[in-house]
């Protein structure tokens, strides 16, 4: 393991202790809405280390296991679900899907 990993390692499991979400949103074009994201175009370097082949893209980091929504982000509920970070009306209730 290089010191690279060791650091990824180390911060994941920082993440994990403290239930913290990461969360990373990769954008085009530069908006009043968009200026928190990551400009792939602007920092093309954090996009190749992270695959980023189309945008908007989300990624969900932490807590495991990584997820990532491509595309259309305007449904709060699929976006959700798809991140894992909100339960399916099934998997609330204990069944499995």
């Amino acid at each position: 393991m290089d010191e690279r990993d060791a650091q990824r390692d180390a911060f994941e499991q920082a993440a994990i202790e403290s239930e913290r979400y990461v969360l990373r949103l990769y954008v085009t074009g530069l908006t009043p809405r968009s200026a928190r994201a990551v400009n792939i175009y602007q920092q093309p370097v954090l996009t190749r280390g992270e695959q980023i082949i189309a945008a908007p893209t989300l990624i969900k980091k932490l807590p495991l296991p990584m997820r990532r929504i491509i595309g259309d982000l305007s449904n709060r509920e699929r976006v959700l679900l798809g991140l894992d970070l909100i339960l399916t009306p099934d998997q609330a209730h204990g069944k499995q899907t």
